[in-house]
């Protein structure tokens, strides 16, 4: 299994961060190069307690799907998405925000993740697997980032 964790400092307060986090529509534009669409569940908006969606993207020039669910809500504090069929054998993602003293946010990102196949998964995992995911939760931070302190 690979865990990890990103930390992102956003010029906003922490409940705008919340509520953009759990937006469909600003996740689709983050993952624009994987071709990242919600074609189920909730499609736009905004995410809540329970709410279930379907993610289809482009990896590795294959064409994946994912159907995740907000396991864990406590606004403004912190949400879960967790995987309920797809590609991995375990994937949580644990998005966290708290003040950061300054009228802004420290975003943290947790997230663990198995590949299936058993030893296959591993050696994906080792090679390719941590590092890209790391780069699109990266990549998801930016555009958020970029999103907010334009806003203002």
């Amino acid at each position: 299994m690979v865990r990890f964790e990103v930390v992102t400092l956003i010029r906003a307060a922490p409940r705008r961060v919340f509520e953009e986090s759990l937006s469909v529509d600003t996740h689709m534009a983050s993952m624009a190069a994987s071709r990242e669409r919600a074609v189920g569940g909730v499609t736009s908006g905004r995410m809540g307690p329970g709410d279930q969606v379907t993610w289809r993207a482009w990896h590795f020039g294959v064409a994946w799907r994912m159907t995740s669910v907000i396991s864990a809500y406590d606004a403004p504090g912190f949400f879960v998405d967790e995987q309920v069929a797809g590609p991995f054998r375990r994937w949580r993602h644990e998005h966290r925000f708290a003040a950061d003293g300054g009228g802004g946010t420290v975003m943290r990102d947790a997230v663990e993740f198995e590949a299936p196949l058993g030893v296959l998964g591993r050696v994906a995992e080792s090679v390719a697997l941590r590092r890209h995911m790391t780069a699109l939760i990266v990549a998801r931070n930016a555009h958020l980032k970029a999103v907010l302190e334009s806003a203002g």
